[in-house]
């Protein structure tokens, strides 16, 4: 008989161990500052690919912007005289459209980095693109950015009532109203309002952004006038941005309300509206917050035909005329400053949501 070999114990390699000092070892010991790192060079890479897409889709439309300069000092300088070769290469070499598609990208992409600057705006020659920008950018801030936030907070108010108190007389009627009236058009709403305060009842002005008589400064005299102004665009967007928050927080409310935690709080004796505000509406907020955050990248964009139908002077009605003179550069700038602020909003809201909210985790 031949003896057995014995089996063989399976012995496992020992792990390495994590590392204790350099990079790998201090992101280890810090989960926030190597989320923080990752999401942040995601963003560069986000914003890099954002903006070439943009430059690349608007130099790829048809049309010369050159003849239209040419034209438009004819028109407004009696400029009789034939625009020489020489001429039209300045014109070229000065708004960056020299050379081959790629050396033109290079060139503004150098440009847009290094020194923030976007070349001459066409509409307004030749005033550099980010002066004709930030002219107008306050006024789209002020009148779309304070109607976002004022929509948003009265929009997750009543929502939350309306979610709270469901099937009472007044939540039937505000989750009513918002199925009706939550995708209308704000041009819509706008143009109703203006027909009533403005023309009927003569109580609003109907288009500018103040009184032309009042020299701009910052005096109770102007800030009364842009206030008057700017009554009803902003009423129009707050109204249909409010109904729309409304149907979004009661629908993140109603699940919410069967919860145990619910229960064990109410059998703990607590008022409902502490119930309300300080355990069921915190399940609701943080997806709106999320929410809000990117909406307020987009008010660069939306609502041009609000600022259209009022004159008003913000963004929109900048984009529009750039649009129809084919002025590239001021057109990318508005394009690139909604970029920036859409994904920037959302790398803000990446890094305050785990703060915020335990349930989110940070990356391994």
């Amino acid at each position: 008989m031949t003896a057995e070999a014995p089996p063989a114990v399976a012995v496992d390699k020992p792990q390495d161990p994590a590392p204790s000092t350099g990079v790998r070892a201090w992101l280890s010991r810090h989960p926030l500052a190597a989320y923080a790192i990752r999401r942040f060079g995601l963003y560069l890479v986000e914003l890099w690919g954002a903006l070439t897409i943009a430059f690349f889709f608007f130099r790829l439309m048809p049309g010369d912007p050159i003849n239209t300069l040419i034209q438009s000092l004819q028109q407004n300088y009696i400029y009789n005289q034939q625009a020489s070769a020489e001429i039209i290469a300045r014109y070229q070499h000065e708004f960056g459209l020299d050379g081959n598609l790629f050396s033109q990208y290079l060139k503004y992409m150098e440009k847009l980095i290094l020194h923030g600057d976007m070349g001459p705006s066409l509409i307004n020659y030749p005033t550099p693109a980010q002066d004709v920008i930030m002219r107008a950018l306050p006024w789209t801030i002020g009148l779309l950015g304070i109607s976002a936030v004022l929509a948003w907070f009265f929009g997750i108010i009543i929502g939350a009532i309306a979610g709270w108190r469901r099937g009472k007389l007044g939540s039937s009627i505000a989750t009513n109203l918002s199925i009706a009236l939550s995708h209308v058009p704000y041009f819509f709403v706008a143009l109703i309002l203006v027909y009533i305060f403005a023309y009927s009842l003569g109580m609003l002005p109907a288009r500018s952004a103040y009184d032309s008589r009042i020299n701009p400064g910052f005096n109770l005299d102007f800030i009364g006038s842009v206030l008057k102004y700017g009554l009803l665009p902003g009423f129009s967007i707050v109204l249909i941005g409010t109904f729309s928050w409304i149907l979004s927080t009661r629908m993140l409310m109603v699940p919410v309300l069967g919860e145990d935690y619910l229960v064990y709080a109410e059998a703990k004796g607590l008022k409902g509206w502490r119930i309300l505000t300080r355990y069921a509406l915190r399940n609701c907020y943080l997806p709106q917050i999320t929410a809000f955050g990117i909406s307020l990248g987009f008010i660069f964009n939306g609502n041009v035909l609000v600022e259209q139908l009022f004159n008003y002077p913000g963004l929109g009605t900048t984009l529009v005329t750039a649009i129809q003179q084919l002025d590239f550069n001021t057109i990318l700038g508005v394009t690139n400053i909604a970029i920036f602020s859409v994904l920037t909003a959302v790398l803000l809201l990446d890094l305050l949501l785990p703060l915020l909210d335990p349930r989110v985790k940070y990356w391994k």
